[in-house]
């Protein structure tokens, strides 16, 4: 049980288009809505991008939705119920989410939703749900834009929005002191609604601190060369990168700099680096040292329940590093099961969201709340790759190490 107490342009412009032509459905779902009295399962529908551009995080999102349906029907099911998932693939495309999740609804007909990854997606798929006036809980969508729409029925997840996930590193870096503090920053970003306000996030403070920009650029989202883009950083000279990434493309960069014998004091990376043995395969294990980050998740921090996720999740999945997006989607569904527990029911999705408004949910990344338009209120993790695995640095209650300045390729630390 769920402990409670209280893109781009381009990209935003073709999700928001996408989401004014979602189809009005009226709100359905299971024929049967409450709970105890019905032995059928109940149903919960969701979209990931299994295969295409998004496929890793997507498959990984799978696995935490497969692991929470394992731990909670073992514990009794929801309300009673077992529950059964239904997860279709929408190939990373935006037209095919919006179908799905039409799908979901009209034909295979879900008691309830669980969104999918990425801002890029989730911002169609939200759209239908918000129309449709259905509960949706997504593990992986933090773009702003997603929370200026007016929804009620929209809910994150994670700690913070991508414009504020850098922020306890930026706050850091800010206040080391002279001498230490980097003079200079770059600052290149993939077109994507979830990259570029998590890298303007951090550039914004660190030039009120003073460190001064001398480079920034947004390449596209098919980008495969960034040769050009590195050697224009290298002519800069800055003593610190920050890249606004997800997977392929933070690889990409990060190869085409280690080429260019490119290696800043400090490198900060979004998404890339939380993909575990994914991300030292990439670019070599010895290359990772000193890398920051930001993340949602470790598998060794003491909130409820995560424990005995990890454990699960490496007996259904084997050994190694937990994805953080398997963890982030287990938190979504741990999320969406506290609200149906409180309320008691499946049937009034308003309650369900106006429940989530006002309450505060235990989950595997700590506690979660949300404002009036869904998105959370709280602090990303800060992590730093050391001695060939990741480590949390800050902040400093959380900490499973202390902090290495510099960026080390090599691994010399």
């Amino acid at each position: 049980m769920v402990h409670t107490s209280r893109g781009g342009r381009r990209s935003l412009m073709a999700a928001a288009v996408t989401g004014v032509l979602v189809t009005s459905l009226a709100a359905c779902g299971g024929d049967d809505g409450g709970g105890g009295d019905s032995d059928d399962p109940i149903v919960i529908g969701s979209s990931l991008p299994l295969t295409g551009e998004f496929s890793q995080p997507g498959q990984a999102a799978e696995q935490g939705y497969k692991v929470w349906q394992e731990m909670v029907n073992a514990d009794g099911g929801l309300l009673g119920r077992q529950v059964e998932l239904v997860i279709k693939d929408d190939a990373s495309n935006q037209n095919t989410i919006v179908t799905d999740y039409n799908a979901l609804i009209s034909q295979d007909r879900v008691d309830l939703l669980l969104g999918t990854f990425s801002s890029l997606l989730n911002l169609p798929a939200s759209a239908v749900a918000e129309r449709n006036q259905m509960l949706y809980v997504e593990p992986a969508g933090g773009s702003p834009d997603m929370f200026n729409r007016g929804f009620e029925y929209l809910f994150f997840a994670q700690q913070s929005t991508a414009d504020k996930q850098g922020k306890v590193f930026a706050e850091w870096v800010a206040q080391l002191p002279e001498g230490e503090i980097p003079e200079t920053a770059a600052y290149p970003t993939l077109d994507d609604p979830f990259a570029a306000p998590n890298v303007a996030g951090i550039q914004a403070m660190l030039e009120e601190a003073g460190v001064e920009t001398v480079y920034e650029e947004t390449y596209a989202i098919d980008t495969k060369n960034f040769d050009t883009i590195v050697s224009a950083m290298k002519n800069a000279d800055p003593d610190l990168v920050v890249h606004g990434a997800q997977f392929e493309d933070g690889i990409g960069m990060t190869r085409a700099m280690l080429k260019a014998d490119f290696t800043p004091d400090m490198f900060f990376q979004t998404n890339a680096p939380s993909f575990g043995s994914q991300f030292t395969e990439g670019i070599g294990e010895d290359n990772t040292e000193g890398v920051f980050y930001a993340v949602s998740h470790s598998p060794d921090a003491d909130t409820p329940g995560n424990a005995e996720f990890v454990a699960k999740y490496e007996e259904m999945y084997g050994g190694g590093e937990v994805p953080e997006d398997a963890a982030d989607a287990y938190a979504a569904a741990e999320v969406l099961q506290a609200a149906v527990e409180a309320v008691g029911s499946i049937d009034d999705q308003q309650a369900l969201a106006d429940w989530l408004h006002e309450n505060e949910v235990e989950t595997i990344l700590g506690p979660l709340s949300w404002d009036e338009t869904g998105a959370p209120q709280g602090d990303f993790l800060i992590g730093q790759w050391q001695d060939g695995a990741p480590q949390i640095v800050l902040p400093e209650d959380a900490a499973t190490a202390e902090i290495t300045r510099n960026w080390t390729p090599g691994g010399a630390g």
